[in-house]
């Protein structure tokens, strides 16, 4: 019998349904955008019910176009949630209705209360518990917001009448109709409450951001029971299987599961991810200590480390500057000259991420001569991404990771084999590009497989993995110093 599984991605920018088989391999997908809104400086919003749809939308496109090709639904045995992390939402339980839109994880308007905690002395209790940077990024500081700010929250609150979660436990609330309020141990360390050591939501959190525990979510396992999903929702009742943060989703997807094994994804942003098994490491570099996932009750944990600018400053190139027309440009043009002759750019467009963690910084582009050309700004552009993969390679292994020597790549950039060999290059790591490259989404599926029994162990997820090609590092060692040392150069006009 053939067996399949349904993923649900939902992303910042768009919501996307796939559904693999047993070999991991895609049988249909479907994917729709929606749209952000930006009401403040530094606000960043979406519609509960747009995320909503557009999830029911592509999940129900991918089920109508495998029954259209002779597909048995029976042979569809569950779903599988990855998504967009730490973006904060925020229900009634009566109605499912959001009293507020959904505050990004972009989002900035919490800063100032976030630096009140700092100034408070908090900054080390949560760092020590979660993990996590004292940071608007997070989840805890932007529910304290809504509770404080949209009328007469708060009081619905405290008696239990309101649900918060994040893009998971909102889906899955409205998917299992208000059935299953739960989130898993991965989304639930980047919400800034979440002890990760004790595996539970913290009492001392809680207080220093003023929320009510009667509105937080059950806590489950990566690949656990979630209920079954509503037969309204795609005509068909299946049961929930597999939950997981998109990143830590694409860990699995990547099958990184031994300590020091490490995934980069290369999208807007970049997120690099290693795992450091059962430890807990205390970063001094600014990183993220965070649950890669709880399978059967037991704990891996990882750091990360992430870049605010990646395939955005190509975007950059193709929209402000009008320097290409399409990202498949850059290859080429990278590839036809011999260096950028000392031209560097800092994508700081909002700042810089690990391990400087800079949002204030900007963005320039310092060495130009009168030779410099389009070529070597798009050059520029593309190996800075490479040069801030390495600070944050450099950063883990400073904080106690073990120095790698492959690292599996995914993400929309990493189809530009120049860019890939640059990264092999400066990292000096081997870089693994998997068959897969929608790896966010075959994690979730095969957290839901685990449960389900269409995979027995660990092992067998990782088997579902497949190598596409590897680049290898070929650049001397001197050259990658002297690169490196300017573009740290480059940096320090910025930090």
């Amino acid at each position: 019998m053939s067996k399949f599984i349904l993923s649900i991605d939902q992303g910042t920018t768009s919501s996307k349904a796939i559904l693999f088989n047993a070999k991991g391999q895609v049988v249909c997908q479907a994917q729709q955008e929606f749209k952000q809104a930006f009401p403040n400086d530094g606000w960043v919003e979406q519609d509960g019910e747009d995320i909503w749809a557009t999830s029911c939308s592509v999940s129900r496109k991918v089920i109508d176009d495998f029954k259209n090709t002779s597909g048995s639904l029976s042979d569809i045995l569950g779903v599988g949630i990855t998504n967009q992390r730490e973006t904060t939402l925020l229900w009634d339980k009566s109605t499912g209705r959001c009293l507020y839109p959904a505050i990004v994880w972009q989002d900035r308007r919490t800063a100032v209360r976030c630096q009140e905690l700092k100034q408070a002395g908090y900054e080390s209790t949560i760092r020590k518990k979660t993990g996590l940077l004292l940071d608007p990024y997070f989840s805890a500081s932007k529910l304290s917001w809504l509770l404080d700010n949209v009328p007469g929250a708060r009081k619905q609150a405290e008696p239990g009448k309101l649900a918060f979660g994040t893009v998971d436990s909102f889906l899955l609330w409205r998917m299992t109709d208000g059935k299953k309020h739960l989130t898993d141990a991965s989304n639930a360390s980047r919400t800034m409450l979440f002890n990760i050591h004790q595996q539970q939501w913290d009492q001392e959190l809680l207080e220093i951001f003023n929320i009510p525990k009667e509105i937080l979510p059950e806590v489950k396992n990566s690949s656990d029971d979630f209920g079954n999903c509503s037969k309204d929702f795609i005509g068909i009742s299946l049961p929930i299987a597999g939950i997981a943060g998109d990143q830590q989703a694409a860990l699995i997807g990547q099958a990184c599961f031994k300590p020091g094994m490490i995934k980069s994804t290369y999208g807007t942003g970049c997120f690099m991810m290693i795992n450091t098994g059962k430890e807990v490491l205390q970063s001094e570099n600014k990183l993220l200590s965070t649950v890669a996932y709880r399978i059967n009750n037991e704990v891996t944990y990882a750091m990360e480390g992430s870049i605010f600018t990646a395939g955005a400053a190509i975007k950059w190139l193709r929209d402000g500057l009008q320097l290409i027309e399409n990202a498949e440009q850059t290859e080429a043009m990278a590839a036809g000259i011999s260096s950028t002759g000392g031209v560097y750019m800092v994508p700081a467009f909002t700042g810089l991420g690990a391990p400087y963690w800079q949002p204030d910084a900007r963005g320039i582009i310092t060495g130009l001569t009168f030779n410099s050309d389009r070529n070597a700004i798009v050059r520029a552009a593309l190996e800075s991404i490479c040069y801030q993969s390495k600070d944050l390679l450099d950063a883990m292994v400073k904080d106690g990771a073990d120095s790698p020597t492959v690292m599996r790549v995914d993400g929309g950039m990493v189809v530009n084999d120049w860019l890939m060999q640059f990264l092999a290059d400066m990292l000096n790591v081997v870089v693994d590009r998997p068959q897969t490259t929608e790896t966010t989404a075959l994690g979730a599926a095969l957290l839901a497989g685990l449960r389900l029994g269409v995979y027995e162990s660990l092992g067998d997820l990782a088997s579902v993995w497949g190598h596409q090609k590897s680049f290898k590092p070929s650049m001397p060692g001197e050259e990658r110093k002297t690169l490196y040392a300017d573009w740290q150069r480059a940096v320090a006009l910025v930090v």
